[in-house]
C-alpha cells in the first residue's frame, strides 16, 4: 500500500493519503506519503465525509490560502464500489491535468484491490483463529470425559473423531511456531483434520496434541506424517499414547506426556505408553471411597470454580492454568490458597499435592462428580470409619504395585538413581536443592531424573502428573520395608 502511494506522488509531483470513516463523522487518514501536508488534513474534515458515505463520487477543493503561497489543490475519489468508502486524497500546488487525474482514478482500482486482499487475509486468519478455538473447546469436552457434549458442540456437522469408539493421543513436541503451519498442513476445509483433531496446547508453547481414530484407515496417514516429521526434525520428539474410548481423552493425554517424556532418551525419538494401571483402579473401592470423601468433604463449602483451577494446578504450572483459562497468575494462586485453607494442605509441598490427586482419581471412579465428597450409602462418617492414607497404601494391592513400578530400578546398577529420587522429594521436586543435599551436581540429579523417566516410563516433572505416582511409591516401600523388618525380627 505504502509502495502505491509513493509511486502515485512521485508520478504527479503531489502528496498522497488514504482516509477513512463512518461517512457520518470525522475522517482519518489511514495511510500517507511522508510529506501529507497537515493543512490539507484539516481541510478534508468538510468535504470527504460527503464521498465516504457514497453521496459523492469525487470531489475537489482547495484549502490553506487563497490560491497563494501554502495552498493546497485537493483531488478526493472514492475507493471501492461499497460504503463506507475509503477515498483517495492527491494534494498538489496545482490542478492536475486530464492525464494525471486519470492515472489516479485507475490507482484507486489497485487500491481497491489491496484493501480487498487485506481483507481477505484478515477474514483468513479470522477462520483458522476460530477454527483453533473451536478443536480446543471439542477437546476440552473430550478431557471433561463427555463425547455428547462435544457432538452438541459441533453444532449438528461434528469431526469426524468424534464418530469413533477410541483413540490415541499422539503428542508432538516441536518449536512452538512450527504448530499452527503443522495443523494447516494437514487441516481439511471444514476446519478438521479429516477423521482426526490436532490441537494447539494452551498451556505448553511446544506441544501440539493430535487425536487420531484407532482402526480408522483415514487416521493412519496422519499418524505415519508425525513419525515422519519426527524423522526428519531432530528436535521433535513424539509420545504415543495407549488406545482408550473417547470418554478417557484425559488419561489417554497423561499417557502421551509420560510418553513424551520417555521419547526424548530414545534413538528415534517416539515413544509408546508402557505404564500399567494407575494406584487409584488398584486399591480397594469402599475403604479408599470412603478416605477420599473425607479428604475432599471440606470442599463442599468452596466455590466450585476455586477447586477446578485447584484441580487442573495439580498437573499442571499455575502459570500454564493462568494461560489456559485466561486468568492472572495471582487470581490462580488465589483461588489455590482458597482450597488450601479449606483442606488444612500446601500445595506447593508435592506429598500433599501427591495425596489430594489421588482422592480426586478415587472420588472420579463413583457416578458422582469428580469432587463429590458424600459418602457411599452405608458408611460410616465418623472420624474412626475412614481409613487413613497409610492404610490404603499398606495394601496388597498397592504393595504389587509399588513393587511392580520399582521394578526396572531393581537392580544394583541403579542404586544411586534410586537414591537420587528419594532425596528429590525429600526436597520436595526441586533439583538444585536436592543436588546440595545429596552432595552431587545439580547435571547429575537432572540425569538420573532423566533415566528414571525413561526406565519407569513416566513424566517426572516437577508439575506432571508423574510424579505424584513417585511419591505414593516411594512412600509404600518405606512404609513396606519397616514392616517386613518387624516382622523379620518378631
Amino acid at each position: 500500500m505504502g509502495g502505491v502511494l509513493e509511486w502515485l506522488g512521485a508520478r504527479l509531483d503531489a502528496q498522497v493519503a488514504v482516509v477513512g470513516g463512518r461517512g457520518d463523522g470525522p475522517v482519518e487518514v489511514e495511510e500517507a506519503t511522508a510529506g501529507f501536508p497537515s493543512a490539507a488534513r484539516a481541510g478534508l474534515q468538510e468535504l470527504a465525509p460527503r464521498v465516504v458515505g457514497g453521496r459523492l463520487a469525487s470531489a475537489a477543493t482547495t484549502t490553506g490560502g487563497e490560491g497563494g503561497a501554502g495552498s493546497w489543490w485537493l483531488r478526493l475519489e472514492r475507493i471501492g464500489p461499497r460504503p463506507p468508502h475509503r477515498v483517495l486524497v492527491v494534494a498538489a500546488e496545482r490542478a492536475p491535468d486530464r492525464a494525471e487525474s486519470a492515472v489516479a482514478s485507475q490507482v484507486c482500482g489497485v487500491l481497491d484491490l489491496l484493501f480487498r486482499a487485506r481483507e481477505t487475509d484478515a477474514a483468513r486468519r479470522g477462520y483458522q483463529r476460530k477454527a483453533r478455538q473451536l478443536r480446543l473447546a471439542l477437546f476440552q469436552a473430550l478431557m471433561a470425559g463427555d463425547p455428547v457434549l462435544a457432538r452438541r458442540m459441533s453444532a449438528g456437522d461434528p469431526a469426524g473423531v468424534l464418530e469413533t469408539e477410541r483413540a490415541r493421543v499422539h503428542l508432538l513436541r516441536c518449536a512452538p511456531g512450527d504448530r499452527d503451519r503443522l495443523a494447516q498442513t494437514y487441516q481439511d476445509p471444514s476446519g478438521f483434520h479429516g477423521r482426526a483433531l490436532m490441537v494447539r496446547c494452551p498451556v505448553y508453547d511446544e506441544h501440539l496434541i493430535c487425536l487420531i481414530p484407532e482402526g480408522d484407515p483415514a487416521g493412519e496417514p496422519l499418524a505415519g506424517a508425525l513419525r515422519e516429521l519426527v524423522g526428519a526434525n531432530r528436535t521433535y520428539t513424539l509420545g504415543i499414547s495407549a488406545v482408550q474410548p473417547l470418554a478417557a481423552t484425559a488419561e489417554a493425554y497423561e499417557q502421551a506426556r509420560h510418553a513424551l517424556a520417555v521419547a526424548r532418551t530414545t534413538p528415534d525419538r517416539i515413544a509408546g505408553y508402557e505404564g500399567r494401571e494407575p494406584l487409584a483402579r488398584l486399591l480397594p473401592p469402599a475403604p479408599a471411597g470412603r478416605w477420599a470423601a473425607g479428604l475432599l468433604r471440606p470442599l463442599d463449602a468452596v466455590p466450585r470454580l476455586a477447586v477446578d483451577i485447584t484441580g487442573l494446578a495439580l498437573s499442571m504450572p499455575r502459570a500454564g492454568v493462568a494461560r489456559f483459562l485466561n486468568l492472572s497468575r495471582t487470581t490462580v494462586g488465589a483461588h489455590v490458597r482458597e482450597v488450601e485453607s479449606a483442606l488444612g494442605m500446601d500445595l506447593h509441598a508435592v506429598r500433599d499435592r501427591a495425596a489430594l490427586h489421588l482422592a480426586v482419581a478415587l472420588a472420579a471412579r463413583r457416578a458422582d462428580p469428580p469432587w463429590a465428597t458424600d459418602p457411599e450409602p452405608g458408611a460410616g462418617t465418623g472420624p474412626g470409619d475412614a481409613p487413613r492414607l497409610t492404610d490404603l497404601l499398606g495394601t496388597d494391592a498397592a504393595r504389587r504395585w509399588a513393587r511392580a513400578f520399582w521394578t526396572p530400578l531393581a537392580g544394583a546398577e541403579h542404586h544411586r538413581v534410586r537414591g537420587t529420587l528419594r532425596g528429590w522429594i525429600d526436597a520436595n521436586a526441586d533439583a538444585r536443592r536436592a543436588a546440595q543435599e545429596l552432595g552431587l551436581s545439580r547435571t547429575t540429579v537432572t540425569a538420573h531424573l532423566r533415566t528414571a523417566e525413561r526406565l519407569l516410563h513416566r513424566d517426572l516433572s516437577a508439575s506432571g502428573p508423574g510424579i505424584h505416582d513417585l511419591v505414593h511409591a516411594l512412600r509404600i516401600s518405606v512404609s513396606s520395608h519397616e514392616a517386613d523388618s518387624g516382622h523379620r525380627a518378631q
